[in-house]
């Protein structure tokens, strides 16, 4: 349908950026909307609980003590018996370093020097004395001798210091039994090259006692060695030899400390409602550890996490209120919307708080938590969808239940029991049609608000004692949200303007004085709001828009035509038009001039604000293109700003719907042989001339949209033009004949029962019978045609059906005039060409293969718009489909009619006498 494209803007932040400079005229309501997120995220923070008593352990408790909330308790023992084990787990560091093994080589080296030397260990401080002090003097006796010989000091030298070394590099522990084992191994730190190793344990490496004796071993096997030698060897070594695995125990305590500060405290729940201490019971350690626990929550004068938390998920949720799902900033929200929303938020959720804080002070859990599922949440979302689209009443379904869980500190259950209520309460009301049904939707409402809360229950494992009084609070929430409805929707009408569900309803009525008004003053502008009001209900429900407000507003869209009725084509019925006598300009003010007037008295019947804004955008900025052609062929330089409706262009998607419907029902009274063929190529031409010239690009609709609401008016308009059997009565012929025959006496009366071709002619053939009793029959004669002096044909009667004809802006050539084709509403001021062309297209005027001569002047709505190309279709994509053109139908003559229109080498015909006329 709509080829032209545009680019499509990814959905992403800067749409919510977007969204929001779109709305900087309403900074102070913007302002308003977060300060009322801030403050109830301060309240949600806030304590208002009572503080408990607290007992020591030994006393006597004189009162129960319930906890009012759930805690969490602290299990010391617990805690110690898991950080000790973490610790026993922790693996112990043990240092590694070859320093052991050079000190002990160089007291080797030192003490076999000093027996070279002949020093007297007894009588001489140094390494000797240091090894006599560690022995006995028996056994130091007998040892130093025996070191003094070379072939024991070469062979400690030369074989025993290297194997030393080597098994100390590996590491030698000092006492394997005093060597702490970790369960997860032991850390192994080489202090010579800075690193790290886990070992399985240390059990496997060899400790100084295993490797003395297989020292010992080894000398035992050394032939030059005698048994003098070798026991002289094994008590040196046995003496001098150090650990070079060594037990760090600072790093071992640092390691473990910062592992047990990682183990969390053990918890213990104490659940909502559990009796803590009964009275006259002695309070245990336990007991007052739990009591200090609560007294502990309660005694903070503000949560600032939950404050702050608060705030940041309700600026998140506000989100919907600004942008569309498909990404876009969707339709602006006045100041009014955003005062409201921060009302209704202020004072439910601070009502929440006070319902909380009364059941507090009751000491009863069970009559508290019977008031939350009491509170009417699902009032308020029905009352914001009466006057908000779909996305934001759930938005602010959200937000609600949002703030009054955590008012009355509740949990996620609480939150979907209540989210779900308040969407079962939006489906019930957008989906009522009176009052009446309002008041009976609280049957499903409670039903549903039981199941929903049943499916809560069971989930949170809701007591069984507890169930009865639960679903009697259901009840009575759904009763007082049936009132809230009731009781605040009046004074959303009255305060802030708004047209709620109810008042839409009652605009409908036609005992409305307005209504009346416009039945009797204008009734043929009464009958094209009808066709708009049922076209435009239609595509409503198609896109999901606000269908009830569509339709109230289709009905009431052109009450601006009351100021001057006789203006405009559907209410001239046949008469003279008073156009003719006035400047384009003019008639272009008078025109202009209805939708101001619609605007008045829409704010003087007090129809609603959202009603008074889609009356100022359904034509847009759009041109009245018909009076802009006549004054440029008259020779003038006309503005466009002064023939161009003052706007502003549609914002919702309600406005455009009324705005395409109303151009499509208009032009539509234009087609010759409305087939469905031709009525949906039609559409599709007024829709994408709309598009074209811009005028949807402020709403909401999408290329979706637009498809759906061509098929939509296609299937009205098609049952509209229905086509009929004819009635073979002879009689309806004769009054027909009679009331507007020709000259010679016959009549151009079709066999079809069409009287003059147009879609909307009756073709059974019958006539409409006026109030006089008259039959009121409309045959093709010199009264649908009068000849104006500048030689132009205007004014074209109304159809038999009463329906209106209204305005069209056709493609109109000198050659198709001659013809006898639509020339009430063309180029001004074009002779009229003596050409005598043969009737085609079963005797209607090929008007194609005049529009295609080159050299004709062709007049469209929209400059570079293409042409529909059929035959009595003419196409624009302009002003071409508005009904407030008047003056002009763009109604094919038909071929072989003997007046009404210019045949070649005839001269002008007469002016038609009232006789003809209806």
């Amino acid at each position: 349908m709509i080829t032209q494209k545009k680019t499509a803007r990814p959905a992403s932040f800067l749409a919510l950026i977007h969204a929001l400079r779109a709305r900087h005229h309403c900074g102070w309501g913007l302002a308003a909307l977060i300060i009322t997120f801030f403050a109830l995220s301060l309240l949600a923070g806030a304590n208002f609980e009572v503080v408990p008593r607290i007992y020591v352990a030994g006393q006597v408790a004189d009162s129960d003590v319930v906890a009012d909330r759930d805690i969490l308790v602290e299990d010391t023992q617990a805690t110690k018996a898991r950080r000790k084990q973490v610790l026993f787990l922790q693996p112990p560091v043990y240092d590694l370093s070859l320093e052991p093994y050079v000190a002990f080589q160089n007291r080797i080296v030192e003490i076999l020097r000093s027996l070279n030397n002949g020093v007297d260990y007894k009588a001489q401080e140094g390494p000797l004395q240091r090894l006599a002090d560690e022995l006995t003097p028996p056994v130091t006796d007998e040892v130093l001798p025996e070191l003094s010989h070379p072939e024991v000091q070469s062979y400690l030298l030369k074989t025993l210091l290297p194997s030393i070394r080597e098994h100390m590099a590996e590491g030698l522990v000092g006492d394997i039994r005093s060597a702490r084992v970790g369960r997860s191994g032991v850390i192994i730190r080489n202090l010579d090259n800075n690193t790290e190793i886990l070992r399985p344990d240390v059990t496997n490496l060899p400790d100084v006692q295993s490797f003395l004796a297989e020292v010992s071993s080894i000398v035992r096997q050394v032939p030059a060695l005698n048994a003098q030698s070798r026991r002289a060897i094994n008590i040196l070594l046995s003496a001098t030899v150090p650990a070079s695995l060594t037990l760090n125990r600072e790093a071992t305590q640092k390691r473990g400390n910062a592992v047990m500060s990682m183990v969390e405290p053990v918890y213990y729940q104490i659940l909502k409602g559990e009796l803590l201490i009964r009275k006259g019971e002695r309070v245990s350690r336990e007991q007052q550890i739990k009591l200090q626990t609560l007294y502990k929550s309660a005694s903070d004068p503000m949560h600032w996490g939950t404050a702050m938390g608060t705030f940041l998920c309700s600026l998140v949720l506000s989100v919907g209120f600004f942008v569309a799902p498909s990404g876009k900033p969707g339709t602006p929200l006045r100041c009014k919307d955003m005062l409201l929303i921060s009302l209704l938020l202020l004072l439910f959720s601070v009502g929440a708080k006070i319902v909380y804080v009364l059941g507090l002070r009751m000491d009863s859990v069970t009559f508290l938590n019977t008031l939350c599922l009491g509170f009417p949440v699902a009032g308020a979302v029905g009352l914001v969808a009466m006057v908000f689209a779909a996305r934001r009443y759930c938005t602010m379904g959200l937000l609600l239940s949002f703030f009054t869980m955590l008012m009355f500190q509740e949990d996620f259950y609480f939150f979907l029991f209540q989210f779900l209520g308040g969407m079962l309460a939006t489906w019930l009301v957008t989906n009522a049609q009176s009052r009446q049904d309002v008041v009976w939707s609280i049957v499903p409402l409670t039903i549903g608000q039981s199941l929903i809360w049943f499916g809560t229950a069971l989930l949170s494992q809701t007591a069984p004692a507890e169930l009865p009084v639960q679903l009697a609070a259901v009840a009575i929430n759904s009763l007082l949200s049936l009132i809230l409805l009731f009781a605040v929707s009046p004074v959303l009408e009255l305060s802030f303007g708004y047209s709620t569900r109810f008042r839409l309803m009652e605009l409908m009525s036609l005992e409305q004085p307005l209504m009346q008004e416009l039945m009797v003053t204008v009734p043929g502008t009464y009958h094209h709001s009808l066709v708009v009001s049922n076209m435009v209900e239609a595509g409503a429900k198609a896109i999901g828009a606000n269908s009830l407000l569509c339709k109230v507003a289709a009905l009431y869209h052109d009450v601006g035509k009351l100021s001057y009725p006789e203006y405009f084509i559907e209410n001239q019925f046949g008469g003279p038009n008073k156009h003719d006598k006035l400047a384009p300009s003019m008639s272009a003010l008078i025109l202009l001039s209805h939708v101001k007037k619609g605007t008045e008295l829409a704010e003087r019947y007090k129809l609603g604000q959202d009603i008074v804004d889609i009356i100022s955008q359904h034509h847009g900025t759009r041109i009245i293109r018909y009076f802009y052609q006549k004054a440029l062929n008259l020779g003038e330089k006309p503005r466009e700003s002064d023939y161009s409706y003052l706007g502003p262009r549609p914002q919702t998607k309600e406005a455009a719907i009324l705005m395409l419907a109303d151009s499509v029902e208009a032009s539509s009274r234009t087609l010759t042989d409305p087939t469905p063929a031709r009525i949906k190529s039609h559409i599709d031409a007024i829709i994408k001339g709309i598009f074209s010239e811009g005028q949807l690009d402020e709403s909401e609709l999408t290329f979706k949209d637009l498809h759906y609401l061509s098929e939509n008016f296609q299937r009205i308009l098609t049952g509209i033009f229905h086509q009929r059997i004819a009635y073979p009565d002879a009689k309806i012929r004769d009054v027909a004949s009679k009331v507007g025959g020709k000259a010679d006496g016959k009549t151009d009366a079709k066999p079809e029962g069409k009287t003059d071709g147009r879609p909307d002619a009756k073709s059974d053939g019958k006539p409409d019978v006026k109030s006089d009793g008259k039959p009121d029959v409309r045959v093709e004669s010199k009264a649908d045609a009068r000849q104006e002096p500048n030689g132009e044909t205007a004014g074209a009667a109304t159809p038999a059906t009463g329906m209106p004809v209204l305005p069209h802006v056709p493609v109109v050539t000198p050659h198709a005039a001659a013809q006898g084709g639509a020339k009430n509403g063309g180029a001004e001021n074009v002779k009229s060409e003596r050409t005598s062309t043969a009737p085609t297209n079963g005797g209607r005027p090929d008007l194609s293969a005049a529009a295609a001569q080159p050299g004709q002047p062709v007049q469209s709505g929209q400059a570079g718009q293409n042409q529909t190309g059929q035959a009595g279709q003419p196409e624009s994509s302009g002003k071409s489909g508005q009904q407030d053109q008047p003056g002009q139908t763009s109604q094919a003559g038909q071929p072989g009619q003997a007046s009404g229109q210019v045949q070649p080498g005839q001269g002008t015909p007469q002016k038609p006498s009232d006789k003809g006329a209806r």
